[in-house]
């Protein structure tokens, strides 16, 4: 896209979380002919890459705030969302009126419903587009996304939203991008817990890795989740399925919170959380999710 084409593109924006999704994110941004200005990062080359595809740095929120109408947030969850949003040098007292904060972290829906209605006081737009897949994705600008938010700001931002993901989905209003989003995370990490247990017990009776992906692999109980899940197991391919066993066991922690704030019991719910759990206590929060089977084996006597 020429820059022509870029000045055609209203809506200036501002980008926060350069990590293992937002670096692919900013950067389909920046190419699809938007503005772009990015917060100042301590893991420089993202940043220097997206400088030298034409985005800007801001060195304070305060400075990225002035130069943007829309600011998209990708963090790790509501903690670090609220820092951002809350206080005197918050984006919320920084932002123009009229200006749109975009959380694509995977947040606590009702954290999300709070900061909506602080936002709209100051005039300001608040929406949750939570991601699914995986960072090849980002970078390729084919991610999934569940959108909560107001019609017409939907509207506004789909054209943004385009540049980054192949699958748009405008769930409902402001919270419910994010009840979605843990609600597939449910399902996917359900999936990753059943796949550790049946490895570790496969492991144990005997029956290999490589023999149980030939049952699986192109049957009924084959999907994309596992493709990615099992390739760690047969090739020791780290970057098949980047997703941290503490983000896991965070949001499957938000999980809980809303079924109970909703008055579900979730026995499956906390039963997957718990496997993730045991991984997490025995140090393994910076380890991906493909590598839990190893924790389940270490919960029973292994050493792996």
């Amino acid at each position: 896209m020429t820059m022509s084409d870029a000045s055609r593109n209203r809506d200036t924006i501002g980008f926060i979380g350069l990590g293992m999704m937002g670096h692919g994110m900013a950067k389909n941004i920046v190419e699809k002919g938007y503005a772009l200005t990015v917060m100042g990062h301590t893991n420089r080359a993202p940043v220097e890459d997206l400088l030298g595809r034409g985005a800007t740095e801001a060195k304070s929120l305060a400075e990225l705030a002035s130069r943007s109408d829309i600011v998209f947030l990708c963090v790790t969850g509501s903690t670090e969302v609220e820092t951002l949003v809350r206080g005197p040098d918050g984006l919320g007292a920084r932002l123009k009126a009229g200006s749109v904060v975009v959380d694509c972290s995977s947040s606590d829906p009702s954290s999300t419903v709070k900061l909506a209605a602080e936002l709209k006081s100051a005039g300001l737009d608040y929406v949750d587009a939570p991601l699914s897949r995986t960072p090849k994705e980002a970078w390729d600008g084919t991610l999934d996304t569940m959108v909560g938010a107001e019609d017409a700001v939907f509207e506004r931002l789909s054209p943004v939203l385009a540049t980054w993901a192949g699958k748009i989905v405008h769930i409902g209003g402001v919270g419910d991008g994010h009840r979605m989003k843990l609600l597939n995370n449910f399902i996917s990490l359900g999936y990753g817990a059943l796949y550790a247990e049946a490895l570790a017990l496969a492991d144990r009776v005997g029956i290999s890795a490589n023999r149980l992906d030939q049952v699986i692999r192109g049957g009924r109980m084959d999907c994309g989740f596992y493709q990615t899940f099992i390739r760690y197991t047969l090739d020791g391919d780290l970057e098949a399925h980047k997703f941290s066993l503490a983000n896991a066991f965070k949001d499957l922690r938000y999980l809980e919170s809303m079924a109970n704030g909703a008055g579900l019991v979730n026995p499956v719910g906390n039963a997957v959380k718990n496997s993730y759990g045991v991984a997490i206590a025995a140090g393994g929060a910076k380890d991906y999710v493909p590598m839990l089977p190893a924790y389940i084996e270490r919960l029973n006597g292994g050493q792996k």
